[in-house]
């Protein structure tokens, strides 16, 4: 029998996040994925563009993953099929880089690609079901709880899995130790894709019919975004937020020709960005329900992360910049996530969620731009362009 806020549902919720940050970690975006993809190639257009398949694949499938969702009275079935194509396309990216890696470094690159695309491309899909769960699951009150329980625990995973890379970068030979940090990993993430799929979901009772054709769908959807001015500005903003995308996975390149990266250093910068969320979890996100208030401070803590970037020329001045981007980026993902379940009616939650998530998503490819800026235009461009692209966004913030 169905329970809100089922305390089992919240261990569930987890160990889902828990595992899954121990797997992804081994990729994080702002660390160890600049230095993969470096490894084949020496081009920082490259990064930004594998920085931004990590994540941008997801982009291509949420509305359409929506048009779907609206007359679906439960979605774990289909919650389920997804989390089997992202483990496989995770464990693809270490198999590749085990028997093929510098061997053919072009054809590595593919796979790899391939690999981050499928990851990403299927989490579309997943977003969609996802946030549809934690929203029938959870109250508005609890569900901020469990979703920083879930930050924490994230990041404590990501503590654990920051030292066992440091330890694997250290001790093993690239790209082999790539290849062992991914297919290793791949199972680690299968546990929590185990546990989240036992999670107990109840019926939904007011679905929609949906339409008769998806151009349909997006033509009703876009009118939706014209007629609601609090999700079109909520959307603008969250984009913005996204600008750090545009630095992010470049800092820890220039932190490179500023001294010696050594692996621990490496594992240790991701350990304090997870030390940063947990701080941020723990005494703010879980104890507010006031999601404008903590999208304002993520945005505060986001343009001071890059202020100290500026400047940063030793490890202890790094450390300040991930331990801030820490504190920032899980406030984004918790107030976006709950601002727009305040404002979206239970029967058209889907297509609020897939608006706001496909086109903030859009974010996720500023590291392309990112990348070019830094080709032709180097660091203190680049970082002045992201704090005033995230200082208009919290500017922004007052028309919520």
């Amino acid at each position: 029998m169905f329970k809100i806020n089922d305390p089992k549902a919240n261990i569930r919720n987890i160990l889902h996040g828990f595992f899954l940050a121990v797997a992804v970690t081994v990729a994080e975006p702002s660390t160890i994925l600049p230095l993969i993809v470096h490894h084949f190639s020496e081009s920082v257009i490259l990064v930004g563009v594998f920085a931004s398949l990590l994540k941008g694949g997801a982009i291509a499938v949420q509305m359409w993953a929506a048009f779907y969702a609206q007359e679906y009275t439960r979605v774990l079935p289909y919650m389920r099929m997804v989390f089997f194509f992202r483990w496989f396309s995770w464990f693809l990216i270490g198999f590749a880089i085990y028997f093929v890696g510098d061997s053919n470094k072009t054809l590595t690159l593919w796979l790899i690609g391939i690999g981050f695309f499928g990851f990403s491309f299927t989490a579309g899909f997943g977003a969609i079901y996802f946030k549809e769960l934690m929203a029938k699951v959870f109250s508005k009150e609890y569900r901020g709880r469990t979703m920083a329980n879930r930050q924490i625990f994230t990041a404590i995973g990501s503590i654990l899995s920051g030292g066992v890379a440091g330890y694997v970068l250290e001790n093993y030979e690239a790209p082999l130790n790539y290849a062992y940090l991914f297919m290793v990993s791949s199972f680690l993430m299968a546990i929590g894709f185990i546990a989240f799929g036992t999670i107990n979901e109840p019926e939904k009772k007011e679905v929609r019919k949906k339409e008769k054709s998806f151009l349909e769908f997006l033509k009703n959807s876009f009118s939706l975004l014209k007629t609601d001015k609090r999700l079109k500005n909520q959307v603008i903003i969250l984009l913005l937020g996204f600008s750090y995308l545009l630095s992010y996975p470049f800092v820890i390149l220039k932190a490179n020709q500023s001294f010696t990266l050594t692996g621990w250093m490496l594992g240790g910068f991701i350990t304090i960005q997870m030390i940063g969320s947990i701080i941020g979890s723990f005494f703010l996100w879980r104890k507010m329900s006031d999601y404008k208030l903590m999208l304002r401070l993520s945005f505060i803590f986001a343009i001071l992360s890059f202020f100290v970037a500026f400047f940063a020329n030793s490890p202890l001045f790094y450390g300040i910049v991930f331990l801030l981007f820490g504190l920032a980026m899980d406030g984004f993902s918790i107030s976006g996530m709950n601002l727009v379940f305040e404002i979206a009616p239970e029967d058209k939650r889907p297509i609020y969620t897939a608006l706001q998530s496909n086109i903030t998503s859009l974010g996720l490819f500023f590291p392309i731009l990112g990348g070019i800026i830094l080709k032709y235009m180097g660091y203190d461009v680049l970082y002045v362009i992201t704090i005033i692209m995230i200082g208009l966004g919290f500017y922004l913030t007052k028309r919520l």
